[in-house]
């Protein structure tokens, strides 16, 4: 019996614990109380996946390119094929 409750008020703490731990980890930060200017010799802004994005364009372009040419190959080898078609048809009806 003792035991049991003993094991009810552990479970009841850490539940509580647990619970309260996300809720206090997530604070605000504080605020600045007054302006603080940037180094005049750090850089503000950084690009780190400028390479990652010229990649993803490059391929995008080739992509592009390539679905395109196959259309153009395709296209003349329909063409061509109506040609022969014609050129049969035209065979037959003499």
């Amino acid at each position: 019996m003792m035991m049991t409750r003993l094991r009810r008020v552990c479970i009841a703490l850490a539940s509580v614990v647990l619970l309260a731990a996300p809720a206090l980890a997530i604070q605000p930060p504080t605020a600045q109380s007054e302006y603080v200017p940037a180094n005049p010799g750090t850089a503000t802004e950084q690009l780190p996946a400028a390479p990652l994005l010229i990649g993803a364009y490059v391929f995008a372009w080739l992509a592009a390119m390539v679905y395109l040419w196959t259309i153009w190959r395709r296209l003349n080898k329909v063409e061509t094929d109506m040609r022969a078609l014609e050129q049969k048809t035209r065979h037959s009806a003499r």
